[in-house]
């Protein structure tokens, strides 16, 4: 960790109008957190907000849950290193995948009133799979979360100066206040807030960064001079490449147009995706908080509308700040700048900071820091509450104390949120590692996401895939991605033996795929040789043993077309291939 810079080295300098704007808002964090409380009377309550909240809102939590340090400081940082290549984590990793979700999926989760996803796992496939998946889901919490903390004490590091541990354990403080007082419900409702205040803030920032450099049509010439006349060692991709979303060579890392397609479609779009979107508790426990199965369908479908166009305040102020701001810029020809948020380097994941330093007035300095804040605040709350969860029910309820009282496991709950904000202090030194946190979070989601997805669709469709089989493919996926992983370039700094000559988020692309073969393979090869369950013990936990009736609401037919799971779902699917055509 890096010693305190004086005041006058600080990356931004806010002013009294930037402070009032922030303790404005945190003084409504709290408050909605000690007004959730109110409603917490037992432990569902507290892990699943009581299964009462309306799509709307599980909606925008859905989405606001993920728009944590991921999606801005991760996405501007690709928009700065590759462009616009940059929206394939959107309209082909993440749209297609969340309305699968919500029309296949969601009532499968609803419907058993599992109370997370491992627990799903525990019904399918028994011990085995559920405390691999629930020990491997808790990990990779704890790890994102650090990535949170990290650029969330980044942000108090530039606002203050102050050395980079004392902005972590201050800004933790602040999360874990309203997450252990007023639980989910307090972490959504906030999320809620935390999605206007983000929009809010990265709006005048795209609007007026695209004003100083003459509109998209000046932002296009100045990428293309800036590839033109960079030294051939910088290796910054050709103009064509970080313009054109497609084939996308800048973002894969594969020099064939061919692979580099196949590689975002199948590793980004379909492996890493779907293992994410429909896998994840820290989504899918937004959607189970819903007050219907009809609700929680709608969840991930609604939030599929603003987060086709999230990239456009997040990838471009990136792409902006590799044309305007000269540290940027001389980091993307080669160059080394001292400075950054964590001091030790300006780095792309300083993209957005440094683009706030050069072109917000004080005021918008304020509403954009408030908002780069609130995004942090909700992907580490969203991190914390999916980790007091899974602890409590998965993990020490199952293994450790049995047949406690209710209040029991909402202290231990409780507890389990300070633990896991103590740990994060820890983790976020490893994301620090990490010049694009987007390849850090990528190799994660390969480990962790990749075979549990392959486990879970495979169990899902196919009832003749056996419990030990569940347990084993999640084992051998997860350790054939980290294999490889380590075989490739700088994935694991130094420790990394770069066999595979492709590093990066490429890389991340391949350990997932390689996972998800992996994973299906093992379990088809198992199952052979295993007992499964009899059929009657598959209802609500296989496609093809449930009834048509209890994967949807009964209700919703009578219900007019834009409150439907089906034709919302349609009409997102479409509004995306328009986008995906259009760049």
């Amino acid at each position: 960790m890096s010693a305190a810079l004086p005041a006058a080295e600080t990356i931004i300098d806010a002013a009294p109008v930037d402070y009032l704007i922030l303790v404005i808002y945190f003084g409504f964090v709290l408050g909605i957190g000690l007004l959730a409380r109110r409603s917490v009377s037992d432990s569902v309550d507290f892990f699943l907000s009581g299964r009462s909240l309306p799509a709307w809102v599980t909606g925008l939590a859905f989405i606001s849950a993920n728009l944590g340090a991921v999606e801005i400081m991760g996405m501007s940082a690709n928009g700065a290193e590759f462009g616009i290549p940059t929206v394939h984590y959107f309209w082909v990793g993440a749209v297609p995948a969340m309305l699968f979700l919500g029309v296949v999926m969601m009532p499968f989760y609803y419907g058993s009133k599992v109370r997370s996803v491992p627990e799903f796992m525990l019904r399918r496939f028994g011990t085995g799979a559920h405390l691999v998946n629930a020990i491997s889901f808790a990990v990779a919490q704890l790890l994102i979360a650090g990535v949170n903390l990290f650029l969330l004490g980044s942000i108090v590091r530039a606002l203050l100066g102050w050395p980079l541990w004392l902005a972590l354990i201050v800004a933790a403080a602040i999360v874990l206040s309203y997450i252990t007082v007023g639980g989910l419900s307090a972490a959504i409702y906030n999320e809620v807030l935390q999605f206007f205040v983000i929009v809010a803030s990265l709006l005048p920032l795209v609007l007026i960064g695209l004003h100083r450099v003459g509109g998209y049509g000046g932002l296009q010439d100045r990428i293309t001079e800036m590839a033109a006349g960079a030294p051939a060692e910088a290796g910054i991709p050709p103009a064509e490449q970080q313009l054109e979303s497609w084939p996308g060579q800048a973002l894969s890392g594969f020099d064939s147009p061919f692979w580099s397609v196949v590689g975002i479609v199948f590793g980004l779009g379909f492996v890493l995706s779907f293992g994410y979107w429909t896998t994840n508790f820290v989504e899918v426990q937004r959607a189970m908080a819903s007050e219907s199965i009809s609700a929680a369908r709608k969840t991930p479908i609604i939030g599929a509308f603003p987060k086709m166009f999230i990239p456009f305040v997040t990838i471009f102020p990136g792409m902006i700040a590799a044309v305007l701001v000269p540290e940027i810029v001389d980091l993307k020809n080669g160059g080394s700048p001292p400075g950054g948020a964590s001091g030790d380097g300006v780095a792309y994941n300083d993209s957005l900071l440094y683009l706030m330093r050069d072109v917000l007035p004080n005021g918008l300095l304020g509403l954009a820091i408030t908002g780069l804040l609130a995004a942090f605040m909700a992907g580490m709350a969203a991190n914390v509450s999916a980790f007091n969860t899974v602890f409590s029910y998965d993990l020490w309820e199952r293994y450790v104390r049995r047949d406690r009282s209710d209040d029991y496991y909402l202290r231990i709950g409780r507890l389990a949120t300070v633990g896991a904000t103590v740990i994060a202090i820890f983790t976020a030194s490893l994301a620090s590692a990490f010049g694009n946190v987007m390849d850090y979070i990528q190799t994660l989601f390969g480990f962790f996401n990749a075979p549990l997805f392959a486990t879970f669709i495979l169990g899902m469709f196919w009832k003749r895939m056996t419990a030990t089989a569940g347990w084993t493919g999640l084992v051998a996926g997860t350790g054939s991605a980290i294999l490889v992983a380590f075989l490739s370039e700088d994935s694991f700094g130094s420790a990394s033996l770069g066999l595979i000559p492709l590093g990066g988020q490429g890389a991340a692309f391949v350990a997932a795929a390689t996972a998800f073969v992996v994973d299906i393979v093992v379990s088809v090869a198992v199952t052979m040789v295993t007992e499964p369950k009899p059929a009657s013990e598959l209802k609500g936990l296989v496609y093809s043993e449930t009834p048509r009736e209890d994967l949807v609401d009964p209700d919703e037919a009578g219900y007019p077309w834009w409150r439907r799971t089906l034709p919302l779902a349609g009409i997102a699917l479409v509004m995306t291939i328009a986008l995906n055509i259009a760049f």
